[in-house]
């Protein structure tokens, strides 16, 4: 596998340090429903652990929640998001913390996606967390406000090394612009104290005072309790690339001199209308505002298959309306195979052919786009029934669209009762009537047809 290393800015051969791969995804804030382009991320990472269990890799895949210390501003500034969530909804913050991660696992599942080895909450690596900030500490890194300790970019030399461009004079730029008692404006919050005016439902002690960790030692402190100093692949968008992950990093370094993932990959953001979708908004898009509309879960997640995660998936109900289409063909083909194909005894060369090349795509850097249109060049190819079943079977380890689930649906009780008096009136020889109840059975989205034994209704795209 070649894989698009952040770091180098290039694709690298990829390779774990040892077995299992150690996999590390930035998580929610759950203080909000999840949007679609939040769950980009995770059908992103699912994919990629897929595709490393393709090619015979055993994963460990940790993600984390984000129940404490991610500011309204990621530049320290503003108020705990999840302290938001509760002022909104009147209730407490553990309350609001609990409802949405049920309420994001529930999405994650209706996603097909794997659960990982590990939910991580933020809040209960709290000691691990002070005790990261104490090692940052003792290696000199840091300096203390009134308001919290904070992490000094400048005693780091390496600091921005996952920024393209980055220009270490950036940051003394805090003496041109307000950043309250900031020395530059790159430095970032370890630990925040809490306001002696108002007492936040989330505190803990520490050695420098009541308060909350920061959002970026959160990561740093879980991933490294997880897998230890150094480990494989650190997921997460590309809106992460400049603060937090670069800040992870700086975190990783003044505590143990090591960047703690070798491979950092991001995918790019959901667009809509011309613009990146956020929570901020207030009108953004949920898995259940599209499972309103009439679609699928899985259709989303066949949708964002279809665009490379390194480029920019641009959103509308045209385009997802097609995805669904596609989708829909794809699965009743299955099931139109599973119900004719007979057991294969060869192994053709075109199918060694096709096998290679879907495996090549994926081993491109998670080239999906090209990988299901190997797909579908074997649904239209001359390869028996049985064959075309098995590779569609094996290949949907890695696309996750549970095709070997995937069976005939059955008309709804209306639809049949509809078929059999069009039945009975063909039976009378009123052709008229039984022509216009079959118009009816199609308006309801199903084909009926006549056999020797009865009529058969199947889905209109069947």
């Amino acid at each position: 596998m070649r894989l698009f290393n952040a770091l180098s800015r290039s694709k690298e051969e990829f390779s774990p340090l040892s077995s299992p791969v150690r996999m590390y995804s930035c998580g929610p804030t759950v203080y909000h429903y999840a949007h679609l382009g939040n769950l980009r991320s995770y059908v992103f990472a699912d994919s990629l652990r897929r595709a490393l269990m393709f090619f015979g890799f055993a994963v460990t895949h940790v993600i984390n929640i984000t129940d404490v210390g991610h500011l309204t501003d990621d530049a320290d500034a503003g108020e705990d998001k999840m302290e938001k969530g509760a002022r909104r909804e009147n209730k407490s913050v553990w309350d609001i913390a609990r409802y949405y991660e049920q309420a994001f696992l529930q999405d994650v599942n209706s996603l097909n996606i794997l659960s990982p080895h590990s939910w991580t909450r933020a809040t209960e690596y709290i000691t691990e967390q002070i005790e990261m900030i104490k090692r940052i500490e003792e290696n000199g890194f840091t300096y203390q406000t009134s308001d919290g300790i904070y992490f000094d970019t400048t005693k780091l030399s390496e600091y921005g090394e996952l920024i393209e461009g980055f220009n270490p004079e950036q940051l003394q730029a805090g003496k041109r612009v307000s950043v309250g008692e900031k020395r530059a404006k790159t430095d970032f919050a370890l630990w925040k104290f809490s306001s002696p005016e108002q007492k936040r439902q989330m505190e803990w002690d520490s050695p420098w005072g009541v308060g909350f960790p920061g959002w970026h030692i959160e990561c740093t402190a879980m991933g490294c309790a997880q897998f230890g100093e150094v480990f494989d692949i650190h997921t997460g968008g590309v809106d992460h690339i400049p603060v937090h992950h670069t800040n992870e990093i700086a975190q990783a370094r003044a505590c143990s001199g090591k960047n703690h993932a070798r491979f950092w990959m991001h995918n790019e953001f959901l667009v809509d209308k011309g613009g990146k979708m956020s929570k901020s908004k207030g009108d953004f898009l949920r898995l259940q505002s599209i499972i309103d509309e009439g679609f699928h879960p899985l259709d989303y997640r066949y949708f964002c298959l279809l665009t490379h995660y390194r480029k920019p998936l641009s959103f509308s109900f045209e385009a997802l309306s097609a995805a669904r289409s596609a989708r829909e063909r794809l699965t009743h083909k299955v099931i139109s195979l599973k119900e004719s194909s007979l057991p294969g005894s060869d192994m053709p060369a075109e199918r060694l052919v096709f096998q290679q090349r879907f495996s090549q795509a994926i081993a491109d850097d998670l080239n999906f786009p090209e990988a299901i249109g190997v797909v579908f060049e074997v649904l239209s190819s001359t390869l028996s029934d049985a064959h075309k079943l098995s590779l569609l079977i094996e290949w949907d380890g890695v696309l996750g669209l549970r095709l070997a689930q995937a069976e005939r649906e059955t008309a709804p009780e209306h639809v049949v009762s509809l078929a059999k008096k069009r039945d009975s009136l063909r039976a009378q020889k009123d052709f008229s009537q039984a022509d216009a109840l079959r118009d009816e059975i199609l308006s309801h989205g199903w084909v009926v047809s006549d056999s020797p034994d009865g009529f058969v209704l199947q889905r209109k795209d069947d």
